[in-house]
């Protein structure tokens, strides 16, 4: 644990231009570039090539969750506005339960111009009828929120959110949401409402670039992890010992569990779509590792499990024997819980052979989940996407990036 505490993140910096930020996204979803790293080389392909990249047999996993129109602008009297950004459900907490309640519901939520709410409740007029705000107790540096809301016709808090709220671009876009970003800050996969943030490693997928890849053989799966407000978080500590890395809902069905179960025994790639799966992947085999040291799983996965000793010498098969058995003997359908897992270069990667992934902003815990990946070839790889004319961040271009033990051409 020691090692990944000591990490410099000054380590983990390079010199990102404001003009390689890619503030839109391309006209077609497919059309960008892709960097392949394998075995320690780098080539230049399109997304549109991926197909050809992925061995017959690859087990290629997706993040289906949805973003929510998350941020929300209420009016004042005075003609100011306060701003409240949903980050997560506190009653009822369970997302889907939430999202779909047609009573009132209370969100931990981030406040602008907090000081402008003076006191009471505060309304947002839209097309289908008036959300209220009522603000309660202070959590950090956010709040608890409770929302209710008057229309002609039951509504969902889900669709109440659609109707009045706008999707919660990233800060570094620096940019109001316009109208195609409700579609292009979706991916293919998104079905379970619950994410504040998209995960962009799957912007770049396709209806047909997903038929091409089962018609060469490559079987494609979906999990759910509901990506946080703190996947932007910057880490500010000089190293890691010091940085709280965020919380995050994720839920797999005991199928999908057999299938990465019995991948890992056949020894073919498992590819995942975007940092989000991988952590949820990656927690999955620490959740599973916690069985089998006889602990109980706990509610959120601690940020340093990676680097337990205990924990990490497992083998990635019997951990995901350990949560299929303990599914089976409970009954339940999916294996659901919080992870805070931080995944950095002192751990190897146990589960996923290789990242599809977009480029990622300096200091930032998602390059160290690369560089996890990679080892210090992140600097090349990176060199080498900066020299070519890659665009960077979340409508940016795309990589491949085998892990250095397991790549194939």
């Amino acid at each position: 644990m020691s090692e990944a505490r000591a990490l410099r993140i000054a380590d983990y910096d390079y010199p990102l231009p404001d003009g390689r930020i890619a503030r839109y996204p391309l006209a077609e979803r497919a059309g960008s570039k892709l960097l392949q790293y394998c075995a320690g080389s780098i080539t230049d392909r399109q997304f549109a090539d991926l197909p050809q990249l992925l061995p017959a047999g690859s087990l290629l996993i997706g993040n289906q969750t949805r973003v929510i129109h998350a941020r929300l602008y209420f009016p004042l009297a005075n003609g100011r506005i306060v701003e409240v950004f949903c980050l997560e459900p506190l009653e009822p907490e369970d997302y889907a339960r939430s999202l779909g309640s047609t009573e009132a519901v209370t969100w931990k939520c981030l406040v602008g111009g907090n000081r402008r709410w003076k006191s009471g409740t505060i309304d947002l007029d839209f097309p289908a009828g008036t959300l209220t705000a009522e603000r309660g107790d202070r959590i950090d540096n956010t709040f608890a929120v409770t929302f209710r809301w008057l229309s002609p016709t039951p509504l969902s808090f889900g669709e109440v959110l659609e109707a009045a709220g706008t999707i919660p671009l990233p800060p570094y876009l620096n940019r109001v949401a316009e109208g195609e970003d409700r579609d292009r800050y979706q991916t293919v996969f998104a079905q379970q409402e619950g994410s504040v943030a998209a995960p962009t490693a799957g912007l770049h997928f396709t209806p047909e670039i997903l038929d091409a890849l089962r018609r060469d053989g490559v079987k494609c799966r979906t999990l759910t992890l509901h990506v946080g407000a703190g996947t932007f978080k910057p880490v500010t500590s000089a190293t890691l010992g010091n940085h709280v890395m965020h919380r995050e809902y994720f839920s797999v069905p005991l199928g999908l569990l057999v299938a990465i179960r019995d991948q890992l025994l056949s020894g073919q790639p498992l590819v995942s779509i975007g940092t989000t799966s991988m952590r949820c992947l990656e927690s999955l085999f620490y959740y599973g590792a916690h069985l089998l040291s006889g602990a109980t799983n706990g509610e959120a996965l601690d940020q340093w499990a990676a680097t337990d000793p205990h924990l990490s010498g497992t083998d990635p098969a019997p951990a995901f024997t350990a949560l299929i058995e303990a599914l089976e003997a409970s009954g339940q359908p999916a294996f659901s819980g919080h992870t805070q897992l931080l995944l950095t270069p002192a751990a190897r990667v146990r589960v996923v052979d290789a990242l599809i992934t977009n480029f990622h902003q300096p200091r930032s815990t998602l390059l160290l989940l690369v560089a996890a990946m990679v080892g210090n070839d992140w600097r090349r790889i990176y060199a080498h996407a900066l020299d070519h004319g890659y665009r960077f961040l979340s409508y940016g271009d795309s990589s491949l990036l085998w892990r250095r033990s397991a790549g194939a051409e």
